[in-house]
């Protein structure tokens, strides 16, 4: 099996790595580990400013069997969540315009999107941010590069402990 740690700006300075070769190389990542547990269609939502990571982390979690939403800056991740409510948010810390803090605390507060677990993916690694994060509301904190076997794992692991009916996103009557 092959091991893929991508950084922020790693596939965008391998001349000849674009997104589709990178599709490529995940699909057989995937068929060699067989062992990847198979998801009931749970949508995640990724936020990142960066096109080419957001490009590698939709095409990761979509062949392991999430549906993904994605966004490139805190605006659109919020109307995202508002209007459709992702059981999952990864979000990355700087975004344009409204930062990965803002977002990340706006969610919490709201009561339709409070529930909604978030992990903030960001290359600022600084106890500080680490904690500022979490204060924020962020569920989980994770650093770049990113490996994301390790990343999707995280995303498991949180969605096991969120029951339907903590996400306010049981079905309601419009």
């Amino acid at each position: 099996t092959m091991k893929l740690i991508i950084g922020p700006s790693q596939a965008a300075g391998n001349p000849g790595r674009t997104p589709h070769n990178l599709h490529i190389m995940l699909k057989l990542r995937m068929r060699t580990e067989p062992n990847v547990p198979p998801v009931a269609k749970k949508t995640l939502l990724l936020v990142e400013d960066d096109d080419d990571l957001l490009e590698i982390l939709r095409l990761t979690f979509e062949a392991e069997g999430f549906r993904c939403w994605t966004a490139d800056n805190g605006e659109d991740a919020l109307t995202l969540c508002r209007r459709h409510g992702p059981d999952l948010v990864v979000l990355d810390l700087m975004l344009p315009g409204i930062d990965g803090l803002e977002v990340c605390r706006r969610l919490k507060y709201e009561p339709s999107t409070r529930s909604i677990p978030i992990i903030m993916v960001t290359a600022r690694d600084d106890t500080h941010d680490v904690v500022a994060g979490l204060e924020a509301g962020a569920d989980d904190y994770v650093t770049k590069p990113i490996a994301p076997k390790e990343l999707s794992a995280r995303i498991r692991a949180l969605l096991r402990r969120v029951k339907p009916e903590d996400t306010g996103l049981a079905p309601r009557t419009i």
